[in-house]
């Protein structure tokens, strides 16, 4: 009659190993941590680079990676390198902050405005959104991207 307690006492002491093991510190990025500007650096250009066509996806983007639009659509790093054809200006970052969950993952929150131009008109674009980057091989890259349109204020 002792193994169903054995087998319970195993289950407490493996979810109590396992729970520990598995158990995140996060914390949020020191306003001098080099890694962190790097990150949010990348972002800013990211986020200009519908206004002066930079080639930053290229560099910032994994090879993997897989990003969610506002509308919900998915989009991989090709059509991402590929740049966006309208005519955007005024593309701003307004602001970022980077967590880090262990030395090889982080998530940038942020949010960016652009106005873009069409028929005539100009349109303001805002959008907040969350990349998560991933440090492999001594690099770090986005992995994913989730962007989602707000109303400008």
């Amino acid at each position: 009659m002792r193994i169903p307690y054995l087998k319970a006492a195993a289950a407490v002491l493996f979810a109590g190993v396992c729970g520990h093991g598995f158990a995140q510190q996060s914390h949020w990025a020191d306003a001098n941590d080099r890694v962190a500007k790097m990150m949010i650096d990348s972002e800013r250009k990211w986020a200009e680079m519908s206004c002066d066509h930079n080639s930053i996806a290229a560099t910032i983007l994994a090879e993997d990676f897989l990003g969610t639009a506002p509308d919900g659509s998915r989009y991989e790093r090709a059509k991402e390198m590929q740049g966006d054809a309208s005519r955007s200006s005024n593309c701003k970052l307004d602001g970022a902050k980077v967590r880090f969950f262990d030395d090889n993952l982080a998530m940038v929150y942020g949010s960016e405005r652009s106005t873009s131009s069409s028929s005539g008109k100009d349109t303001m674009r805002c959008l907040v959104w969350s990349d998560t980057w991933l440090k492999r091989n001594g690099k770090w890259q986005i992995i994913s991207a989730q962007d989602t349109a707000v109303v400008c204020k």
